[in-house]
């Protein structure tokens, strides 16, 4: 599956399939019933990618699966009015928590979404990237991109948290809170789903700038145009062995 059905995919499954549920079955289904199926389409189309699609199982996944096994338990929390708002932005919160963490202990996530996406396969690779990924530059990059994620969650959360608070305000299991869950999902979960894929892409040019500005001082003898990454991080360890 190329990325673009990918995401189309992931637009519809986990977005505009639950609001057409919430809208369209209370009567048939029941309210509960109905409210219950909606959420849990998401998570389990989450577990069908990893498990049947994807089929890795790394760090990106796992921190996915953990997203969204977090989603599916929360659905079984029967609540209305502020602590409804705050149930649906717990994934902001958890989020949030995560990246914060990562930076005050000198690990940012964005180490760990670089590493995969790199995907070195070799013990060598691994450790080129290790210690690369530990040059000023490079782990400034890594910091900043976690931040900017940070950032826009923070703000996401908020945002996320208010207009569920202004707009979910009937009593759980009526028709009324679904079709109110369904009008606010289909803005939240829409509209600020672009500024995360804004904030990654930002996150993602930000480390390829602080990887290439560390490597633009490398001796590549005129043969950059043959050499792949893990050729520029041997050169690179090489050229600081030299000089030290």
């Amino acid at each position: 599956m190329d990325s673009r059905t990918k995401f189309i995919l992931d637009v519809m499954i986990g977005a505009v399939v639950p609001v057409l549920i919430l809208d369209n079955l209370s009567n048939q289904l029941g309210t509960t019933t109905t409210y219950i199926v909606a959420a849990l389409v998401p998570v389990a189309w989450v577990f069908i990618d990893l498990f049947l699609i994807t089929k890795r199982f790394n760090f990106v996944t796992t921190y996915t699966g953990v997203f969204a096994l977090g989603g599916g338990l929360l659905t079984f929390w029967f609540v209305d009015g502020v602590q409804y708002a705050i149930k649906d932005t717990l994934g902001y919160v958890f989020t949030v928590l995560v990246f914060g963490l990562s930076i005050l202990l000198g690990k940012p996530i964005m180490y760990y979404f670089t590493r995969q996406a790199l995907n070195p396969t070799t013990r060598k690779q691994n450790k080129l990237l290790k210690t690369f990924f530990a040059v000023p530059n490079v782990y400034r990059s890594l910091v900043n991109g976690t931040l900017i994620i940070l950032s826009v969650s923070i703000c996401s959360g908020i945002a996320n948290f208010l207009l569920n608070l202004s707009m979910v305000t009937a009593e759980f299991g009526t028709v009324a809170f679904n079709e109110q869950v369904a009008r606010t999902n289909a803005i939240t979960r829409i509209a600020l789903t672009i500024p995360a894929y804004v904030a990654l892409g930002a996150a993602i040019l930000l480390i390829r700038r602080g990887i290439n500005i560390s490597l633009e001082d490398v001796d590549a003898e005129d043969e950059e145009d043959e050499l792949e990454l893990w050729d520029w991080l041997e050169l690179y360890e090489a050229q600081k062995l030299a000089e030290a």
